[in-house]
């Protein structure tokens, strides 16, 4: 890839000015570079070590994929679909209830900190 594509794809999917290394900006330059590669290794059938790289690359972005999707599932619905990566429906929707149970675990932590405060003890 040249560096005025890159570029390209860097300003469209950078978070802020400056921003060359965020999960968005990384994940595109891989997407990218897998269908640069899907392309040659479609002329090239026996180029190995090609698809050797062309497997790591799919497992980095994987890998930044999920991170994403476990910090910022917004942003991650937004790359996917700017990107047109099929979407890991399983896997969100079990990071989606992980949150709401956090969430309500932390809800909970708070109401019984608020009543040892208030000094209603509860009898368990």
């Amino acid at each position: 890839m040249d560096k005025s594509k890159k570029d390209k794809i860097i300003a469209k999917f950078r978070t802020h000015d400056g921003d060359t290394g965020s999960s968005q900006v990384q994940i595109a330059i891989l997407t990218e570079e897998i269908k640069e590669l899907q392309g040659h290794l479609k002329i090239h059938k026996k180029d190995n070590s090609s698809r050797r790289g062309l497997l790591r690359k799919v497992n980095q972005r994987r890998k930044l994929l999920n991170y994403l999707m476990r910090e910022d599932t917004e942003k991650y619905e937004e790359l996917i679909k700017a990107l047109k990566l099929k979407r890991r429906v399983t896997q969100l929707n079990d990071v989606k209830k992980k949150l709401a149970e956090e969430e309500a675990l932390e809800a909970m932590a708070r109401e019984d900190a608020e009543a040892e405060e208030s000094g209603v003890v509860d009898s368990k």
